[in-house]
């Protein structure tokens, strides 16, 4: 099932979800990254353009604009 931990050579990795925002601060739009760890996850969410917020279960690990980090 989506969202669920994904299983990979016996090993669960965390699945985050990145949730694009509006200039609003609304949800525009929304993937799933897969990532070993929350390091990983946000570097990967930095690497998309435009304003986020990213989540993994219940966490919001980050929020942010990724046009800010250049």
């Amino acid at each position: 099932m989506i969202g669920d931990a994904l299983r990979l050579g016996g090993i669960a990795l965390p699945t985050y979800r990145l949730y694009r925002l509006d200039g609003a601060g609304r949800i525009s739009g929304a993937e799933w990254i897969d990532a070993i760890d929350d390091a990983e996850a946000k570097s990967k969410a930095r690497s998309r353009p435009g304003r986020f917020e990213l989540w993994e279960r219940y966490r919001l690990l980050e929020r942010g604009d990724a046009n800010d980090q250049a």
